[in-house]
C-alpha cells in the first residue's frame, strides 16, 4: 500500500461510515479494486482499525452531549434520586445497545474475517438489505424522539445492528431501519446510531490493532494505517454534520437508490469476471 492508496481508503471510510451505505462494503470493493487480497490479516485490520478515526470525529462532533450524558450516567449510578434523568436512561441505552454486537463479533471472529468479506455477501446484502430500509422508511410514524429511547429500544436496536458483520448490510442502515420501526424520528434513529458506533467500532479497533499489530507491521504498515486513521477522522466529520442536516429535510431514498445500483453493478462485475469475489 502506498500514501495515495491510504489517503483514498481512509476518505472513503470517513465519508461512509455514518451513511447507510456500508463502509465496509465500500472499503472492501475498492481494496479488491487496488489488488489486495480481502482475507490477508493486515488487510480485515486494517480496514477495522481506521474506523476509530470516524468514531473520534463522531465523539468530537457530539461532545456537547456527551459531557452532558456522561455525568447524568455517573450521578445516577451513585443516587437512587437522580436515575429519572433522561440522560441516565439514555446512557444506560447507548450501553446496552452496543453489547450484543461485542459478543456476535467475538462469537463470529472467523467468518467475518474470511467467509463474509466475499463480494457475493457485499452484493447481495446492499441489495436485500435495502428493501428493508424502504420497507422502514415508509412504515415509520417518527412520534416518538430523543426523550423517549429505552433500554428496551436500543438492545432492539443494538441487536439488528450486529447485521452488520455482514458487509453490505451497514451498521448505520441496521440501527437507522430499526430505529424507524420502532417509530423514533429519523434525527433521534442517525443520532443514536452514532452513539452505538462509539464503544462497538472503538473496540474493535483497539482489539485488532492489539491482535493483528505485527501483520499490519509486516503488511500494509503502520505509517499508511495510521494516515488513513487521521483523513477518515477528518473527513467524517464533516459527513456526520451534513447528514444530519441532510436527514432533517429528506427521506433515505438516495441512500436506498445508490444501494440497489451499486448492489447490481457489482454482480454484473461479478458475473462477468471482471473482479474476484475474494
Amino acid at each position: 500500500m502506498n500514501i495515495i492508496e491510504a489517503v483514498l481508503l481512509g476518505a472513503v471510510e470517513g465519508f461512509t461510515e455514518f451513511l447507510p451505505v456500508s463502509s465496509t462494503g465500500h472499503l472492501t470493493i475498492l481494496e479488491k479494486l487496488l489488488g489486495y487480497q480481502l482475507d490477508d490479516p493486515d488487510i480485515t485490520a486494517f480496514t477495522v482499525i481506521i474506523q476509530s478515526g470516524a468514531v473520534l470525529a463522531t465523539i468530537l462532533y457530539l461532545r456537547k452531549d456527551i459531557a452532558r450524558i456522561v455525568p447524568a450516567f455517573l450521578a445516577g449510578l451513585f443516587s437512587k434520586a437522580k436515575r429519572d434523568n433522561k440522560d441516565y436512561r439514555f446512557g444506560w441505552a447507548v450501553i446496552l445497545g452496543a453489547i450484543p454486537i461485542v459478543i456476535a463479533a467475538l462469537l463470529f471472529k472467523d467468518q467475518v474475517e474470511t467467509t463474509l468479506r466475499s463480494l457475493w455477501f457485499v452484493a447481495g446484502a446492499l441489495i436485500l438489505w435495502s428493501a428493508v430500509m424502504a420497507f422502514a422508511d415508509h412504515a415509520a410514524t417518527q412520534v416518538r424522539h430523543e426523550e423517549d429511547v429505552t433500554w428496551k429500544d436500543s438492545l432492539i436496536i443494538g441487536v439488528v445492528q450486529c447485521l452488520a458483520l455482514i458487509p453490505g448490510v451497514s451498521r448505520s442502515g441496521a440501527t437507522m431501519s430499526a430505529g424507524l420501526l420502532r417509530d423514533f424520528d429519523r434525527v433521534t434513529v442517525t443520532k443514536l446510531s452514532f452513539f452505538l458506533s462509539i464503544p462497538a467500532l472503538l473496540g474493535a479497533s483497539l482489539l485488532q490493532g492489539y491482535e493483528e499489530a505485527g501483520n499490519i507491521a509486516n503488511g500494509v504498515g503502520w505509517v499508511n494505517t495510521l494516515v488513513a486513521t487521521a483523513v477518515s477522522f477528518v473527513v467524517a466529520y464533516f459527513s456526520v454534520n451534513w447528514l444530519l442536516k441532510f436527514i432533517s429535510r429528506h427521506s433515505y431514498s438516495i441512500f436506498i437508490f445508490y444501494r440497489v445500483v451499486l448492489g447490481l453493478l457489482l454482480m454484473v462485475l461479478l458475473v462477468t469476471g471482471t473482479i474476484e469475489a475474494q
